[in-house]
């Protein structure tokens, strides 16, 4: 893109920037449109398990309802509690929804269709995903309240446990790809199994980090049955109790921002990313972007299936899932891949 803009007469500083900007518009612009979109999903899900109706007034079949949620949202008023950190209680929700964003810069759309095609993408994403905490401890703490400081509590405690196990299962996904670029591990996934199916996911020592990996999503994002943070029976809203119009709206576009990241992931780390699943020459004639998006749109699927059907967890549960049995999970088959790995590619 730089080069096309150098051919419109720029120089080549000017034509970079326009073309990053233009980069972050392609990537930022649709996945506004596409939170938008799957909240009124994600409503119409939970209504049809439920037996219900889910939105369907405001617009065709209820297409614009969450266009109408955020219109309200922009006109209300945004209360400041008097006794809070003002500063920090702005700043908290803006930092959420930066983060959440930030990490769709490496995720590879299509072969060379990328943002930022950096060698350690994976360790970026990693590093990006992390920084989300802060916004939530950040509106705890500055609420001045004690139900959003024990959310905040309970949220950073939850954060950082399955953190420590996304970290050993994507070591082991590095360990079989050989690199922490997105598109070498997507690359990597090709005809990976007979030669015929495109996905780590097929591979019987990374299955089993698949569905760890999948399960820790839901907790990192604090998604059902992982939404201790939100509880309402203790925590009325949890860390956004206080909040109110567009700094409330900001951390509900966030949380969904980053499922949306935590499908995406799914899709680019095991499942073959832009890759059709089977490695036949006529699937390639689709687009990848088409495959990645179909995808995303299966998991976030299988995560308002699980928030429908499945009871919230206790805390003291969620805390043994992610210490007692994942991390020593994610640890045993870092063991298990890397001896392999030995044993049969870098065997002398």
């Amino acid at each position: 893109m730089t080069a096309f803009f150098q051919s419109l007469g720029m120089s080549y500083d000017w034509a970079w920037l326009v073309a990053t900007v233009c980069g972050i518009l392609l990537i930022a612009l649709p996945l506004m449109l596409g939170v938008a979109m799957i909240i009124y999903a994600d409503r119409k899900i939970w209504a049809a398990m439920a037996l219900r109706r889910g939105p369907n007034v405001v617009g065709p079949w209820g297409l614009l309802q969450s266009f109408a949620d955020g219109l309200k949202v922009m006109l209300q008023e945004t209360i400041i509690p008097s006794a809070s950190n003002k500063g920090l209680f702005l700043i908290a929700p803006i930092v959420t929804f930066t983060v959440a964003l930030m990490a769709w810069a490496v995720i590879p759309f299509n072969s060379g269709a990328i943002l930022a095609d950096i060698n350690v993408g994976l360790l970026y994403v990693l590093a990006i995903s992390s920084l989300g905490v802060y916004g939530v401890v950040i509106a705890g703490w500055s609420s001045n309240s004690k139900y959003p400081f024990f959310s905040a509590m309970r949220a950073s405690a939850q954060m950082i446990s399955y953190e420590v196990s996304i970290g050993f299962i994507l070591i082991c996904v590095v360990l079989w790809a050989g690199s922490f670029n997105l598109n070498d591990i997507v690359q990597g996934q090709k005809g990976h199994v007979f030669g015929i199916l495109n996905g780590y996911v097929f591979n019987p020592l990374l299955f089993p980090m698949w569905v760890l990996f999948l399960i820790s999503g839901m907790a990192e994002t604090a998604r059902a049955p992982f939404d201790l943070t939100e509880a309402e029976s203790e925590l009325v809203a949890g860390y956004q109790t206080e909040y109110s119009s567009m700094a409330f709206a900001l951390y509900w576009l966030g949380e969904y921002a980053n499922v949306l990241l935590m499908c995406a992931l799914n899709a680019v780390l095991f499942w073959g990313g832009y890759l059709p699943p089977v490695d036949w020459a006529p699937l390639y004639y689709v687009p990848g972007v088409v495959w990645l998006l179909l995808k995303i749109l299966f998991f976030f699927f299988v995560f308002s299936w699980v928030k429908a059907t499945v009871p919230r967890f206790r805390y003291d549960q969620l805390m043994r899932l992610g210490w007692k049995i994942f991390l020593p999970m994610s640890l045993l088959f870092v063991v298990l891949v890397s001896g392999y790995l030995m044993l049969t590619r870098y065997a002398v």
